[in-house]
């Protein structure tokens, strides 16, 4: 395998147009972050009782995070929806799978006053969100949905059979030289035994895509009030059963600041 297709697959998911338009009122959201993020911000009717940031998987958009924004506006909270770098509508050349994005989301909050804020991330999103409530204190409470533990694991885990360790090794250093980024510093289970707010872990146990031991090693680096739900049946992308549901808002209930 040449590694610079690896180190350009690293870099560049598609980018899936947004073509669903939410049903629900709705204010558009442009963000300069030093990139320009566009999103989504969806007001609760109730009383405000904080901000719900949604982020979502690689390859997608904030289009997926509508069903999530109708559930949690009912419970009294804002949601922000957005474009994570290099995805949909928003700027950037390359993802970086928490390295730079983290940032982007701390400084969405800085745009938005956003405290305290439960950060709802699904696959990428989930890895982003651990890794910036390691930082930001603002975020009281994570729900990571089939995070990775770290980007050189889950890279190996999905490299084609024939690519060997050497091409893995030299795709990664193109990729950190194109992208200006440190590959070994994207872990959230580094960044999970920094996190002082509760955490849900929830993973589909017949995931294949990012098998479970991802969650795994991130509940065990957790110090802090923590969760692991492995949802029975489940895969990477149908894990948010209806019971599924029903524990994120139990957990919630427990432990959101009052």
């Amino acid at each position: 395998m040449p590694p610079a297709w690896g180190a350009n697959a690293l870099l560049h998911p598609p980018r899936r147009p947004v073509t669903q338009v939410p049903t629900v009122k709705f204010e558009k959201v442009d963000l300069d972050v030093g990139i320009h993020l566009v999103g989504w911000l969806f007001r609760t009717e109730h009383t405000r009782r904080g901000l719900v940031v949604y982020l979502h998987g690689l390859g997608d958009n904030r289009s997926s995070g509508i069903s999530i924004a109708q559930h949690f506006t009912a419970l009294g909270f804002d949601v922000l929806a957005y474009d994570s770098r290099a995805h949909g509508e928003s700027g950037g050349d390359f993802c970086t799978y928490g390295f730079y994005e983290k940032k982007d989301l701390s400084r969405a909050l800085d745009k938005l006053g956003g405290a305290p804020t439960l950060a709802f991330g699904v696959s990428l999103g989930a890895g982003i969100a651990l890794q910036a409530a390691a930082e930001d204190r603002r975020i009281a409470l994570v729900v990571a949905v089939a995070p990775i533990s770290d980007l050189r694991t889950a890279a190996a885990e999905r490299a084609p059979f024939f690519a060997s360790r050497a091409n893995i090794d030299e795709a990664f250093r193109i990729a950190e030289r194109e992208a200006a980024f440190r590959a070994d510093e994207v872990s959230p289970a580094a960044a999970a035994t920094k996190i002082q707010a509760p955490v849900l872990v929830i993973h589909g146990a017949d995931d294949r895509e990012t098998p479970p031991a991802h969650s795994e090693r991130v509940y065990a680096a957790l110090a802090g009030a923590k969760k692991l739900v492995l949802v029975p049946g489940a895969h990477h992308n149908d894990a948010l059963t209806a019971d599924a549901w029903r524990q994120i808002d139990d957990w919630i209930a427990a432990h959101w600041p009052r």
